[in-house]
């Protein structure tokens, strides 16, 4: 009897195995909507022109959003006459202060939270060779709230990381998978 019950879960995992391995064959898992004549891609460096500035913006972002395109792609770096080409320069960097939550009754008088608000804005040129129609010229930005009680020296560095990842995200997904 246990033999019987051994060989049945046996030929079911092995029909489990065999349709998965048909159906990952029948279908792709990188939605890529990049032509498959595209193969190459260079990513030029983005300068931080913003008014305020943050040392350690432009080579982040830069190293960020190459990363990006050569991890996660089959797309190989060039330097002279890529497929594709992406370029720009950060506009802007800010932390602004904003108020948003009430009042509360403490002792010796009202007190209000206040938080802060990091805003990174970026200037993409998106140029196509294979698929010409598919270039453009776009803005992006995006930002983190923060509390102001918080050191601004000692969690900047996450906060940009935390921003830069999602313009990042935008960016791929406007390129990549085209959504």
């Amino acid at each position: 009897m246990h033999t019987i019950i051994l060989q049945r879960r046996q030929k079911v995992l092995f029909f489990s195995l065999l349709s998965f391995f048909f159906l990952q064959s029948c279908y792709s898992f990188t939605g890529s909507s990049l032509s498959p004549e595209t193969k190459t891609i260079q990513i030029k460096d983005f300068p931080n022109n913003a008014a305020l500035m943050n040392p350690n913006l432009a080579q982040q972002f830069s190293t960020d959003i190459q990363n990006r395109f050569l991890q996660r792609t089959t797309l190989k770096g060039a330097v002279e006459n890529p497929d594709i080409l992406i370029e720009g320069e950060i506009t802007d960097y800010s932390i602004t202060p904003t108020t948003i939550s009430t009042a509360v009754n403490a002792p010796g008088g009202n007190i209000q939270a206040a938080q802060n608000k990091l805003t990174i804005t970026v200037k993409v040129h998106y140029e196509n060779k294979i698929e010409p129609d598919k270039s453009f010229d776009r803005t992006y930005s995006d930002e983190a709230v923060f509390s102001s009680d918080l050191d601004i020296n000692a969690i900047e560095a996450s906060q940009v990381k935390v921003v830069n990842e999602r313009i990042i995200n935008k960016i791929f997904n406007d390129i990549v998978a085209n959504w």
